[in-house]
């Protein structure tokens, strides 16, 4: 196994690789979104990326695209091919069998049963493994698949549109539309990637959103809603259109409304309360239960706080629109807030102008 410093030759095409994986973000859960191109002489021979759980891995879409040239080519990836039977066979057994000379990975299988185990086999065949190579990038690339592993949650980003002083609504709870085109366009980008969108009851009283993606361009995710103490609108949109059957509806024990929305083809789960309200932890548990690894927080104020509250989001996609909207609008955290060296910690990981708007985003640090 090489690990030396990366040539630029290795980050290129490794960086092809992730392009690839975009392509299935969104579309892959239990399994991360992983990209594969295979090499030789400067020359693309085939590349694939993961489509979705129970269909072929990258590298196995890569080296069919490739056929017999792939023998003596290089392979690179952006996660370290797997080694066991699950409902594919292992991907090493495909790299050894098409003559790959030599492996290049971005990052190691954050499984602690399989890290590492791929580059013993592959070198047994006398196939050159290097890794990794563009890592930052390729973990955050499966950043939701190894926080469901690891932590038994999916990975939560909190979106909020604010105005300059941190305002979702106007004082009369009017929030279409706070950020301009370009903002909203990144936010259909967002809910592509992801595997649940989630909302607060208020949201759903406010705004009547739909939460889908527009376009869809295939992906599926589930529309999340946290019922709070007053009765949702059974007419709202996720509860009657034609994706309702994969909305589901968070609640505590006592939700008299169970019945109602059932009736119409939602899934209603109750869990445990925590001070009154739905546990949120309870929520991200279920949630990781049935394949979801990014869940997408779109608000309101009183969600954004409990989650917080619970160090339960990893980053932060702040849309920040240029007005001031003042004290009696609605912030985009509620609650009774924190002492400042108790607040919750994030780091500045990228600032983008969009038309007239700023997005920030923002990940929370190792300590919070």
């Amino acid at each position: 196994m090489t690990n030396a410093k990366q040539p630029k030759i290795d980050q290129f095409w490794m960086q092809h690789a992730i392009d690839l994986a975009l392509q299935g973000e969104g579309m892959t859960r239990p399994n991360p979104p992983v990209g594969a191109v295979v090499v030789k002489a400067g020359r693309i021979l085939g590349e694939g990326f993961h489509p979705r759980a129970g269909e072929p891995h990258a590298e196995v879409f890569a080296l069919r695209d490739a056929g017999k040239q792939a023998r003596g080519a290089t392979l690179y990836v952006t996660l370290e091919p797997c080694c066991t039977h699950g409902r594919t066979p292992p991907c090493t057994e495909a790299i050894i069998a098409a003559g790959i000379r030599r492996v290049v990975y971005g990052c190691v299988d954050p499984n602690p049963a399989h890290a590492g185990r791929a580059d013993k086999i592959l070198a047994r065949a006398g196939i050159t493994v290097t890794r990794p190579v563009l890592e930052s990038s390729c973990q955050t690339l499966i950043a939701p698949f190894a926080t469901r592993l690891l932590h038994k949650r999916p990975y939560v980003t909190l979106k909020l549109a604010c105005s300059l002083d941190g305002r979702i609504a106007d004082p009369r709870g009017k929030s279409k539309w706070i950020t301009g085109p370009g903002a909203r366009e990144a936010v259909q980008e967002l809910r592509r990637a992801v595997d649940a969108v989630m909302v607060g009851a208020e949201t759903i009283r406010a705004d009547d959103p739909s939460l889908l993606p527009r376009p869809a361009e295939g992906r599926e995710p589930w529309r999340v809603v946290i019922a709070g103490s007053r009765p949702l609108p059974l007419k709202a949109r996720v509860f009657t259109d034609e994706a309702r059957s994969r909305t589901l509806v968070y609640s505590t024990r006592d939700f008299a409304q169970a019945d109602a929305l059932q009736r119409q083809g939602i899934t209603v789960v109750q869990v445990a309360a925590a001070r009154g309200n739905v546990s949120m932890k309870a929520v991200l548990r279920d949630l990781a239960a049935r394949g979801c690894m990014h869940l997408l927080c779109e608000g309101g104020g009183v969600l954004a706080e409990a989650l917080l509250r619970e160090s339960l989001i990893d980053q932060c996609w702040m849309f920040y629109s240029p007005r001031f909207l003042g004290d009696a609008a609605t912030p985009g955290v509620a609650g009774r807030g924190w002492q400042l060296d108790r607040a919750p910690g994030f780091v500045m990981s990228h600032v983008e102008q969009l038309g007239g708007d700023v997005l920030l985003v923002a990940k929370r640090t190792p300590m919070n």
